[in-house]
């Protein structure tokens, strides 16, 4: 797996719900993705249900760290709709169904599609939400904008036709 996957896989693990599972994790992490030490380290020493209660207030409780893709894009809109159906197509064109509890354009089942396909177009396409987010989780002091911070870096340049 190029690092660049290992560090997307990694991302998607930090940004998801934590468990203990994520606990148990995280020595791994640190090692594979050392660009996610920050996150790392403050979930190494932040008991479970205080991770827990802060990921809620962060992601949960507005949509103004949304870390759904489509909705920096076209917000609470009928067009929404076929921004998602478009994930799922993206999802079979790469020998993959889509059958998450989370809708298709949550970034951490797109972080875990990229690591798995080496297909970068998702997160380029949403380059300009991806930021956005970035900005506001940074200027809200939360240690989850690391995440973001190496997800971006990552990034390759955008291509022509990305969407805005």
């Amino acid at each position: 797996m190029p690092s660049d996957a290992v560090l997307y896989q990694a991302a998607a693990l930090c940004l998801t719900y934590p468990d203990d599972d994520l606990i148990a994790r995280l020595p791994l992490l640190r090692e594979a993705a050392p660009q996610l030490r920050e996150f790392t380290d403050h979930a190494a020493v932040t008991p479970l249900l205080d991770l827990a209660a802060h990921y809620v207030e962060v992601f949960d409780l507005k949509n103004r760290h949304s870390l759904y893709l489509s909705w920096w894009h076209d917000g609470d809109t009928r067009r929404r709709g076929m921004s998602l159906v478009r994930f799922k197509d993206v999802y079979r064109r790469h020998g993959l169904e889509f059958s998450g509890e989370e809708l298709p354009d949550f970034l951490p089942a797109v972080l875990e599609f990229t690591a798995r396909t080496g297909e970068t177009g998702l997160l380029t396409e949403h380059r300009t939400g991806l930021e956005r987010l970035r900005t506001r989780l940074a200027a809200c002091g939360t240690p989850y904008a690391g995440v973001l911070d190496a997800v971006c870096a990552a990034l390759p340049a955008s291509h022509p036709g990305a969407r805005r």
